[in-house]
């Protein structure tokens, strides 16, 4: 399908098109600094009125990753009193999640190679399977900690079925799927013109030259820099200032380690398998059996973390595994740095 151009004043009727068959998330005003109107703060919300979708928003706390990894999951319930008889609890119903960003969108195809590889995750899948994405291209960065175009996540090839970038009083749309061509078919659309492209095309141009590399190093070069880096003392010297609080983990678009509980009625006749979000950060994280725990250190924690952000994830999904939203370094209350971090281990190998 060629692109397509839709009015800025006819967003929230397609938005009320989409709400007549589907959940719709985007992101929406959360609050407005009273001293200075003009520091808003967004969150990602499941929309009860087309209006309140803001297509302007900076980067949120928490980006559109929990509509399909919740951080509180029931996965079976079970009976006690007269056999076990396991049933899935897969739950997951038509959901759209409207102006998603490149970094967001980048980590979802992330998480889809994650959940979908060796043992498949059902319950994710279910509702991956179930949810369109509805991306938006960003002209500059959201937030000075960002650095997206070193982590190869400002021109995502996929976790996306639409993408949106918007020009003025208009939105240049294209689709990229099946059914991101569907959810167009409900919104008031016109053909692309030689003008629209002109428009597509000064819009990427000033997006390269709004972002900059923040790294001295290319991404491909990262894991071997941080192969080479594991016995440095910066990690030592960086996790003093941890708390080991873990909202670095829960912030992040990309992160997937979850606890496991069974949560049994108080007559003993069943329960519920339960999994929520863990933290490697966590000191209880690594401890196994008979009370011994393998990263019992803050700075081999850490150490742990950034590996996995920028090697570990990447060698075992082929997918980055940081994408550079800065999320983690505004949620740390010890302003520690993904980004300071790995260029700091370029100069200690």
């Amino acid at each position: 399908m060629l692109p397509q151009v839709l009015k800025r004043n006819d967003l929230a009727a397609w938005v009320e098109a989409l709400m007549a068959d589907r959940t719709v998330a985007g992101p929406v005003l959360k609050e407005t600094n009273v001293s200075d109107p003009s520091d808003e703060k967004f969150e990602w919300t499941v929309l009860e009125d087309a209006g309140d979708l803001r297509l302007d928003y900076n980067l949120t706390v928490l980006g559109p990753k929990s509509f399909l990894w919740p951080p509180r999951q029931q996965l079976v319930a079970y009976r006690l009193d007269d056999g076990p008889d396991p049933q899935p609890l897969i739950e997951h119903e038509p959901t759209v999640l409207l102006g998603v960003h490149p970094c967001d969108a980048t980590a979802i195809a992330t998480l889809d190679t994650a959940f979908g590889k060796d043992i498949p995750d059902p319950h994710y899948l279910a509702r991956r399977a179930d949810t369109a994405i509805v991306g938006l291209d960003c002209a500059a960065p959201c937030h000075e900690s960002s650095f997206c175009l070193d982590m190869g996540s400002l021109y995502p090839d996929s976790g996306f079925d639409v993408m949106l970038t918007p020009m003025g009083e208009v939105i240049f749309v294209e689709a990229a799927t099946d059914l991101g061509r569907a959810l167009v078919k409900s919104a008031a659309v016109r053909p692309a013109t030689k003008d629209d492209m002109e428009a597509r095309q000064k819009f990427a141009e000033e997006k390269r030259s709004n972002f900059h590399y923040k790294l001295p190093y290319e991404l491909k070069y990262l894991p071997e820099v941080l192969e080479q880096s594991y016995d440095s003392l910066v990690w030592e010297a960086i996790a003093r200032r941890c708390f080991s609080c873990g909202s670095c983990n829960t912030t992040c678009p990309t992160c997937y380690c979850w606890d496991v509980t069974d949560d049994i009625a108080d007559d003993l006749s069943g329960g519920v398998r339960t999994r929520r979000y863990d933290s490697c950060q966590l000191d209880t994280f690594a401890e196994v059996a008979g009370g011994e725990n393998f990263r019992e250190e803050r700075s081999s924690r850490l150490r742990h973390r950034m590996f996995r952000k920028g090697k570990y994830i990447l060698e075992q999904t082929g997918r980055v595994g940081c994408v550079g939203c800065g999320r983690c370094e505004r949620a740390c209350v010890a302003k520690i740095s993904i980004k300071d971090t790995y260029v700091q281990i370029a100069g200690t190998r």
